[in-house]
């Protein structure tokens, strides 16, 4: 008993020291730079009515993930489309009577070409499409964040999807060493290249939500980034919540760039403003 209790003090007094320092860390390289969204003076509500008004449809790909039921939950409230459509490999089934007019397409990801028509009618397309190295190994992983998600840019391209929003990760980068960060900076270069008329790539920090899967590294990283969160709220972790209200209400937007990239603290204050 003795030594376990050593053990564990040894280790929580590492824990500490290490987290003191990672904050430290964080402080100083911290982006506290103003967002350009911060003091955007647009009339969301103005803006929602004005969309609304214009009969769009949008759908959704990854609607099962933590993002992605947040959004979807966003764009029932906000009310800016007549049609929504998720797109995904099962079924969901939904208590919520807001969601009994949602159009649900079931397709096989290995053979994305046979649902071609799943993707064809929609004016919005959001991709919240993800998985983990960790959970589905290396190559599961490139399939899902790359493949999956590239082949549905291109037949959402060529189904007259004019505007895709893309949540990506921060620090995306093609030349990246690690896998995760050169997988999501290759599919972002190449869906730029497909030229829809408008794209958002969306880069947040460490998701801040509780999995209802098991993730320990995962809840290691949250539970930190939180109780730091007044320190590095800007650029190091956000919540879903917000990075969902960033995407749909940088949906209403009109930037002069065909494509943009959001990092953490441009979601940030995005995700703030709100038109309901």
């Amino acid at each position: 008993m003795k030594l376990l209790c050593s053990t564990l003090g040894k280790a929580t007094w590492i824990l500490t020291v290490t987290v003191a320092i990672v904050a430290a860390v964080l402080y100083y390289f911290d982006d506290t730079s103003p967002s350009k969204y911060s003091s955007m003076a647009e009339d969301m509500k103005t803006l929602e009515e004005k969309f609304r008004g214009q009969n769009k449809s949008c759908f959704i790909l990854g609607a099962s993930g933590e993002t992605g039921k947040v959004l979807l939950q966003e764009l029932l409230e906000r009310n800016i489309f007549s049609k929504i459509t998720l797109i995904g490999r099962r079924q969901l089934s939904f208590e919520d009577k807001a969601c009994e007019n949602l159009i649900q397409e079931v397709v096989d990801f290995e053979k994305l070409d046979d649902y071609a028509a799943a993707f064809k009618g929609h004016d919005v397309g959001y991709c919240c499409l993800g998985t983990t190295r960790a959970k589905a190994g290396a190559d599961g992983f490139v399939r899902v964040d790359h493949d999956y998600v590239l082949k549905s840019a291109e037949l959402a391209k060529a189904g007259g999807c004019s505007q895709f929003h893309l949540e990506s990760s921060r620090g995306a980068d093609k030349k990246s060493s690690f896998l995760y960060l050169k997988v999501k900076g290759q599919v972002e270069a190449e869906i730029e290249a497909l030229g829809f008329d408008r794209l958002a790539i969306y880069r947040p920090g460490v998701l801040l939500v509780d999995r209802q899967e098991s993730r320990p590294g995962e809840w290691l990283a949250r539970k930190f980034f939180s109780a730091f969160s007044a320190v590095c709220s800007n650029s190091m972790s956000i919540s879903i919540q917000a990075v969902a209200k960033a995407m749909v209400s940088n949906t209403l937007l009109q930037p002069e760039q065909k494509a943009e990239i959001l990092e953490n603290k441009d979601i940030t204050s995005l995700g703030k403003v709100n038109g309901k």
